[in-house]
């Protein structure tokens, strides 16, 4: 499918921004990386051979009986007596980190938290576990966190808006001093009592802010339907009986996606850094989860081993930068004075 010379325009200048086009590379890398982290970091193998017959740990359980052990459990393939069943009749193959992010490292040569390695590449955290697998898997599921918040919200907040700005008079009176109302509410403090109320997981984290973070559109949305609901093509629309509905997501809303698109890696950036507020003050995931508020509240627990919080901090400090760089450049690429859409209005 072609592109229209305005969006080929857009293109163009968002590759014109170099910092921003390769911080989009980066992160869709690192986030690609991160989806499958088990074969990244795991403590099963990714493929061992035994007797001939090859078997695949990192994606199906085996018994130890299997490879000439004497128990029905699960093989712990980090055993050196399971080591040694395995490679004298076949052989193994590691992930390139052999811990997973709930894998405690009980060989440590110093008391947890141990520092960098070559068996730890960053370090353990007070628990022995490693830190370069947490931040794998947190990192996973902080972006995909902020993803689900960030699309989920928008939708809701376009419609809201859209609906605000279309229609007008009382229905955006009253919508108004609604938002007014739930954008002041105390989010932190409510999160804080409801946590202490029911344990929080994924997706019970997800529902709460989302009720809460879903006003962010709003405002763009409805300006940008304020602005165009009286144009010529709008009115032409009505005139010939076109349903409201139609004209507002058909003709209307991609006008306003200009302003929400852009928007919206700031929107992600926020939600990541939500969620790690949350870890961090111990009312986000679950305890044991794999996250990066985890892995800073780590740091600020054990000031005596300066490669947590560092490590928690480089990341988070990366991975927010990217996506502000993202977001500059996707501002730059649609502003109409440098698209060229003014000329061609």
């Amino acid at each position: 499918m072609a592109l229209s010379p305005i969006n080929r325009r857009r293109l163009y200048l968002f590759r014109s921004n170099r910092r921003g086009y390769y911080s989009l590379w980066i992160f869709c890398a690192l986030f690609f990386i991160s989806l499958f982290a088990e074969l990244v970091a795991n403590d099963r193998p990714l493929l061992l051979g035994y007797e001939g017959e090859l078997y695949v740990p990192a994606l199906t359980s085996y018994p130890e009986t299997v490879f000439g052990g004497e128990f029905e459990t699960e093989a712990d393939y980090r055993d050196p007596y399971v080591h040694e069943l395995i490679t004298a009749k076949g052989w193994i193959l590691w992930p390139l980190i052999r811990y997973r992010h709930d894998t405690i490292n009980l060989d440590l040569p110093v008391p947890a938290p141990a520092p960098p390695s070559t068996e730890n590449w960053l370090g353990t955290d007070d628990q022995g576990r490693d830190i370069l697998a947490r931040v794998l898997y947190g990192f996973r599921i902080s972006v995909l966190f902020g993803l689900a918040l960030t699309i989920l919200s928008s939708i809701i907040g376009i419609i809201a808006g859209a609906v605000q700005g279309y229609f007008g008079g009382w229905t955006d009176l009253l919508f108004q001093r609604f938002i007014e109302i739930w954008s002041g509410l105390p989010v932190l403090y409510l999160l804080i009592i409801l946590a202490s109320i029911v344990e929080p997981n994924f997706w019970w984290l997800l529902g709460l802010l989302l009720v809460f973070s879903w006003t962010a559109l709003v405002g763009v949305v409805r300006a940008e339907f304020l602005r165009a609901r009286n144009f010529e093509y709008v009115r032409a629309a009505r005139a010939l009986g076109v349903n409201q509905w139609t004209t507002m997501f058909r003709h209307l809303l991609p006008n306003a996606m200009v302003a929400t698109l852009t928007f919206m890696p700031f929107i992600l950036n926020g939600s990541i850094t939500t969620l790690t507020s949350l870890d961090f003050l111990g009312f986000g995931l679950p305890p044991g989860s794999a996250s990066l508020g985890e892995v800073l509240a780590q740091g600020k627990a054990n000031l005596h081993a300066p490669w947590i919080g560092v490590t928690a901090f480089c990341v988070l400090a990366f991975t927010l930068s990217l996506l502000i760089f993202i977001g500059e450049a996707a501002r730059d690429a649609f502003d109409p004075r440098k698209s060229g859409e003014s000329q061609n209005a």
